[in-house]
């Protein structure tokens, strides 16, 4: 379960408060320090995310209450924000939830498509689809 004490809304408004690109990288860089590493034991190609330009994991857990957990690491650190933001995004959502869930707008909104690297959008979105698919399969 992530332990990010921010929530997808506050990240909105932060992106909303600084003009810079730097400090909003900055900022993503941030919420992936605040991230549980996951355990090397963990970090094996049935939760590594495909294509992605950086080595991405993405471990689901179904709670009592039928909601997916999420948790998520990769080796690079502008990613393993990226991957927080996944999180908060996505993790504690029943499947339905997850699937009615427009990340792409989210992430329009946020302006990060536009800012990021062709690669790392590919990475960003292999990831939206995972997640999707983890909730199609739940």
């Amino acid at each position: 379960m992530a332990t990010l004490d921010t929530t997808l809304e506050d990240v909105i408004d932060t992106f909303e408060f600084l003009d810079d690109w730097e400090d909003r990288y900055r900022y993503v860089i941030d919420l992936g320090r605040k991230l549980p590493p996951l355990d090397a034991s963990e970090m094996t190609d049935t939760y590594k995310v495909r294509g992605c330009q950086s080595q991405v994991w993405l471990i689901p857990e179904m709670d009592a209450e039928g909601r997916i957990q999420l948790r998520g690491d990769s080796d690079a650190h502008i990613v393993k924000g990226l991957v927080a933001l996944m999180l908060l995004i996505f993790s504690g959502k029943t499947p339905a939830e997850i699937l009615a869930t427009d990340a792409r707008a989210i992430l329009d909104k946020l302006g990060l498509s536009a800012h990021l690297s062709p690669m790392r959008a590919n990475g960003l979105f292999s990831m939206v689809e995972r997640i999707r698919d983890i909730a199609e399969k739940a």
